[in-house]
């Protein structure tokens, strides 16, 4: 069974070591880690950790604070694909085919940031059309972003005591980040569940949206995807 864990830990040598050895100790294999933000002397990693049958994720806990200084931010089944897709990756493959682009981003932004989904929203007032969505993006459009506030700049967290979040993604604990793409898009990327985006993350996605922007030279060229009203 594989789980993600967002581990909070001293920007130290030897540090990832231990709480690998820690891990390790009650029978859970380190798969992957990505570096999700890196401040003074703090570093936030996801691991995605496979735990043997029979143990439960309690341990993985457990084991990570037992190294000093460690703290466990989150942790989460994890079901996605253990081979992931990185950030020059997805350049490549956008640049490799300008007339996907979007496509290319919109799909590979859930994987590149371990969320559930993402959009490209054309807005306009209360009116959001859909350009593109990924794999698991929210069916009933309409309901879930009816009156929601969707202004992108700067690049942000969406923070749902002030944007209007709607309940159906507040029952889920829905984290969102939204990015400009263009004058009138957005990008929405949404991660049920938590945890919440960094301001690490905040800024990758806003570089990765922006040579996606300069690429297509317009935020909807290349979009061949239905369209949907929101209304």
């Amino acid at each position: 069974m594989s789980f993600l864990l967002r581990l909070v830990l001293p920007d130290r040598p030897g540090t990832l070591g231990a709480v690998a050895s820690a891990l390790g100790q009650v029978g859970a294999d380190i798969i992957s880690v990505d570096v999700v933000e890196r401040t003074p002397g703090i570093a936030v990693d996801d691991l995605v950790v496979e735990l043997s049958d029979g143990r439960l994720p309690d341990a993985l806990i457990s084991a990570a604070h037992s190294v000093d200084g460690v703290w466990v931010e989150s942790i989460r089944r994890y079901a996605g694909s253990l081979d992931t897709q990185r950030e020059l990756e997805l350049i490549e493959a956008m640049t490799g085919d300008p007339d996907r682009t979007v496509a290319i981003l919109i799909s590979g932004l859930p994987r590149i940031f371990r969320a559930g989904w993402s959009l490209l929203l054309q807005v306009s007032g209360d009116v959001a059309q859909v350009r593109a969505a990924s794999d698991a993006a929210p069916e009933d459009i309409g309901a879930t972003l009816s009156g929601m506030s969707l202004a992108p700049d700067p690049a942000r967290m969406v923070d749902p005591t002030v944007d209007e979040v709607p309940e159906s993604l507040r029952a889920l604990d829905t984290e969102l980040a939204v990015t400009s793409f263009g004058e009138g898009a957005v990008v929405l990327l949404g991660r049920p569940g938590g945890p919440v985006f960094r301001h690490g993350e905040i800024a990758r996605l806003a570089h990765l949206v922006g040579i996606a922007g300069t690429i297509t030279s317009g935020a909807t060229r290349g979009v061949r995807r239905p369209q949907r009203q929101v209304p």
